[in-house]
């Protein structure tokens, strides 16, 4: 009897790993299969090496003595649950794929003095590594999407938060202090000079499109935006409010397959090319030519921000107002700058889990709608230094979670069992269907 009860704990510690047969410390491992699912087999060596990169992420699970026998199930139960995702169709984001491919990797890669240490302990190379790595992301992000449509109507009555809250008060986690925070971001403006060269490079390919070279092979090499270069230029599926303003109207504005012109952003000159079209959203490429930064207006940011902070404490202007007219970040400026997690539009953020800068700003907040001062922003990773105003809309003190004061909290807890519950049930369903052989691990 597979063991239901460790299932989602195993996919997400599995989710950490990589597949098939390896060499530890130079003894090899003499291998075995210990399943059978389907026409398909399950390796001992698969097993082990799962068992010895959860070791790897999750210390502590050292010396759980169920950890193959948790990382089997998982690996059963995947198997049984691809085969349907690929039977349904179901689609995946390859951009996505590579960000947490890469994420992975500098995981792994921390965990040895060098690459060849890394080579030598799973005896494959890098690159196969990396192939293995991108394919259990894909196959998991497969099981997560078709959860994902088949659990996607289920709903909760007031009647079972209450149950749920009931059954679980005493294991709920404790609701760290959180707020919510709007912000006017201003980005310094490059020179004219900058503007000029960065057209010129982008007018050049731009005839090189026109006399019928490929889109994909020219975002590749001359692109600039790291992140989508390397997949030709691909950006996937994005929704109104995701882009800049300028970007947003031409690509929501183009037909199928179209080019468009030159299109000018805060990052620099873009060329988008529709792939599809949804109802609110769209599927583009581009190529981009970033604009030099290493000589900005900064002064002159600062002073705008300055001013419309003037305007804001003399009651001469709405904050919201502001954020809309000028704040150079399209997803918060939408909302009045409201900043919001772009994945689930939560507006509430736990102070801990803010970067250290804002969590200053916070600090020096005492009452619900005080303003910042002008803040000079240092960004996470690439990138130049921008201005910011930011304002307390609200502060929630770390408590107890309670059926009163967070029913909306309770009742997305609640979904989600239910979710897990339903799916457990759906798979168990799905397992009458298929051949499955367990041997002892």
């Amino acid at each position: 009897m597979i063991m239901k009860k460790r299932l989602f704990s195993c996919v997400a510690i599995a989710a950490f790993t990589i597949a098939a047969g390896f060499q530890i410390a130079g003894a090899a491992i003499a291998d075995r299969i210990v399943a059978v699912v389907g026409n398909e087999m399950i390796l001992q060596s698969e097993v082990d090496e799962r068992a010895m990169m959860t070791r790897l992420q999750y210390p502590e699970s050292k010396n759980d003595p169920s950890l193959k026998a948790g990382i089997l199930e998982t690996l059963v139960t995947r198997k049984i649950v691809l085969t349907k995702a690929r039977l349904d169709s179901i689609q995946v984001n390859e951009a996505d794929i590579e960000k947490s491919t890469d994420e992975r990797m500098r995981f792994l890669r921390s965990k040895f003095s060098s690459i060849g240490e890394m080579e030598s302990t799973f005896s494959k190379s890098y690159p196969v590594i990396e192939k293995e790595v991108k394919d259990d992301i894909r196959n998991q992000q497969l099981i997560n999407n078709l959860r994902r449509k088949k659990m996607m109507d289920v709903a909760v009555t007031y009647e079972e938060v209450e149950d749920f809250y009931r059954a679980n008060r005493d294991k709920l986690p404790r609701v760290p202090e959180a707020v919510e925070v709007s912000q006017i971001v201003m980005y310094p403006k490059v020179t004219e000079y900058a503007k000029s060269k960065a057209l010129a490079d982008i007018q050049d390919i731009q005839g090189q499109l026109k006399a019928g070279a490929d889109f994909a092979a020219l975002a590749r090499q001359y692109s600039q935006d790291p992140g989508s270069a390397r997949l030709g230029g691909d950006l996937g599926y994005s929704r109104r409010g995701e882009f800049v303003k300028s970007f947003e109207e031409v690509a929501f504005g183009l037909e199928e397959g179209e080019i468009s012109g030159i299109v000018e952003s805060r990052f620099g000159y873009h060329i988008i090319q529709l792939l599809d079209k949804e109802p609110d959203a769209v599927h583009t490429r581009h190529i981009l030519v970033v604009f030099d930064r290493s000589t900005l207006d900064a002064p002159a940011a600062k002073a705008t921000l300055e001013k419309i902070r003037g305007d804001i404490l003399n009651g001469n202007a709405d904050f919201a107002d502001m954020a809309r007219q000028y704040s150079d970040d399209p997803v918060s400026a939408k909302y009045g700058g409201k900043i919001r997690n772009t994945e689930t539009g939560e507006t509430r953020f736990a102070v801990s889990a803010l970067r250290d800068q804002l969590k200053g700003v916070v600090g020096s907040f005492k009452n619900v709608g005080d303003l910042s001062n002008v803040v000079r922003v240092e960004p996470e990773s690439t990138g130049a230094p921008f201005y910011a105003l930011f304002m307390l809309d609200s502060r929630v003190p770390a408590h107890k979670l309670e059926l009163s004061s967070d029913y909306a909290r309770l009742e997305k807890l609640a979904i989600e069992e239910k979710r897990n519950r339903l799916f457990q049930k759906w798979i168990d369903e799905l397992q009458k269907e298929v051949y499955v052989k367990i041997s002892d691990i």
